[in-house]
């Protein structure tokens, strides 16, 4: 039997052409909200929030606005559904989604009386300005902050879950990806260039940019013949730092060829010099040199006038755009120094390589390697030894 109500749990009051005044109590405390629709809506508003008194799943209300919220959650870090707050350069980007397609739309809004039907017109002008992917990950990422705003009780429930037209990704972009014969055309023309070690790491390992530029050399293993992944370079503004792989599977030992093991272990031997100050050529014992605790196998570039520091981090915007220079002048105009990732991963899945494998070679989720490049697999008959090795062959010598 359903609990009477006394006259004084609800009522509605007009207050404006389709804007009406709700009130209510819960648990003997008087509220009050406004609501924007028709009289029937008003009335179902009603009956849902009276009926969330009972259910324990009121949520009072408040008059913070969806700007407001934005800004709260982008401050506390963007804590997701595990509460962890994200990296600088991810948070950047989140706040550049948000504060560029969703607040200037429905900033003004509170956050309590956002309606399904506002998001999806919002949704409409997005994707009329932005491509594809852009338009997802702004979905993506107005879901997580709405979804802490429930999580926080702010919200009963997420508006999101009710849209009607979820952005579309399109047609993913994997890049361009070189095959065997490409890619050792490619880094032999860096060969006469400073970036020929850092374009050689790139291609024969799959490192990512960020993690080949934070490299150490006491992460080189001459004997073992590997290389240890376990930081990368963040760049935020012009600020740059090393921070922790996003997952566990980041961090991973890398084998290398004995031909990148050489080429490698002859840039030690430069930096040695420079930390002894002898010139090339010049008779020393680097084997009594130490390099400073920290010393990067890639230093950025020393500025007019500035010391060679073996510590200083290298800027990783400036080293793409050297890098997409001297491909144009090479003939691969549209190649990205990422596509060298893909090229690698690509060329270890078309040799027969396991997915398991090359995916814990590349720091991945096999799951997500196979989205991204099952497409490009080609061949599957050679084995994994040969797919390897013959990467670096003939190139490094």
């Amino acid at each position: 039997m359903s609990k009477r109500r006394d006259r004084g749990d609800g009522g509605i009051d007009p207050r404006g052409p389709g804007t009406w005044r709700l009130r209510y109590r819960v648990n003997g405390r008087r509220f009050s909200t406004t609501f924007h629709g028709t009289l029937s809506e008003a009335r179902k508003e009603l009956r849902r929030l009276i009926r969330s008194g009972d259910t324990g799943e009121h949520v009072a209300p408040d008059k913070i606005t969806l700007a407001q919220w934005v800004e709260q959650w982008i401050d506390a870090g963007a804590p997701g559904r595990r509460q962890r707050k994200v990296g600088r350069r991810t948070l950047k980007r989140y706040e550049e989604l948000l504060r560029c397609h969703i607040v200037p739309v429905l900033g003004p809004r509170p956050l309590q009386q956002l309606r399904t039907v506002e998001i999806d017109a919002a949704y409409r002008q997005i994707e009329c300005k932005v491509a594809p992917r852009t338009a997802l990950h702004t979905h993506i990422v107005f879901g997580a902050a709405l979804q802490t705003a429930v999580r926080k009780g702010l919200l009963s429930a997420n508006p999101l879950d009710r849209v009607e037209r979820v952005p579309s990704p399109g047609e993913a972009d994997h890049g361009m990806v070189l095959d065997q014969d490409q890619l050792r055309a490619l880094v032999e023309g860096f060969r006469n260039s400073v970036l020929f070690p850092i374009v050689a790491v790139a291609a024969f390992t799959g490192a990512r940019r960020g993690e080949i530029l934070a490299l150490r050399w006491c992460d080189l293993d001459v004997e073992a013949k590997t290389l240890r992944i376990e930081r990368a370079v963040e760049q935020v503004g012009t600020t740059l730092t090393l921070k922790d792989p996003k997952t566990a599977r980041g961090k991973r030992t890398i084998a290398i060829d004995d031909d990148l093991v050489a080429l490698l272990v002859a840039e030690r031997e430069k930096h040695l010099r420079i930390a002894a100050g002898v010139p090339d050529g010049a008779a020393v014992d680097l084997s009594l040199i130490k390099l400073p605790d920290g010393a990067l196998v890639f230093p950025g570039t020393p500025a007019p006038g500035e010391r060679v520091s073996l510590t200083k981090l290298r800027n990783a915007d400036s080293l793409t755009k050297v890098f997409a220079k001297a491909v144009r002048k090479l003939g691969f105009p549209d190649l990205r120094f990422h596509d060298l990732r893909g090229s690698h991963e690509t060329l270890l899945l078309d040799a027969g390589v396991p997915v398991h494998v090359v995916a814990a070679r590349c720091g991945h989720d096999p799951a997500v390697l196979l989205r991204s490049y099952a497409k490009r697999t080609r061949k599957a008959d050679t084995s994994a030894a040969a797919g390897r090795g013959a990467l670096a062959k003939n190139v490094l010598r």
